[in-house]
């Protein structure tokens, strides 16, 4: 595991590939998903755990990233390749599928 603050160009490059929507878009899709009838989260408590994390390291410099940070950009890389393929070309597939991976900031219908 990388140190505090080193990361791989490799691994900042595909994270910021894979993770194909903005910092306003997948804290409005995390509010809109955790929202219920009756209950609507704390907006910076909103949606998953993992998805927020994804949220706090899209503002972060690359400098500033600790051991936590990298494995959760690999977690999500990891997830976004095993359920996507090496191409990434904008995909539709089912609901559930599609709004798994928005929960962790990548839009499968999403040109990256």
């Amino acid at each position: 595991m990388a140190a505090s603050g080193q990361i791989s160009a490799e691994l900042w490059d595909e994270f910021h590939t894979v993770v194909n929507m903005t910092s306003r878009e997948l804290q409005e899709w995390l509010n809109v998903a955790s929202a219920g009838e009756e209950t609507e989260e704390v907006p910076d408590r909103a949606g998953k755990a993992t998805g927020r994390r994804v949220l706090e390291i899209l503002g972060k410099r690359r400098t500033d990233l600790t051991e936590d940070d990298v494995a959760v950009m690999e977690r999500v890389c990891g997830i976004v390749r095993t359920q996507r393929g090496p191409d990434l070309e904008p995909t539709a597939g089912g609901e559930g599928w599609r709004h798994g991976l928005m929960d962790i900031g990548h839009d499968p219908l999403k040109p990256v």
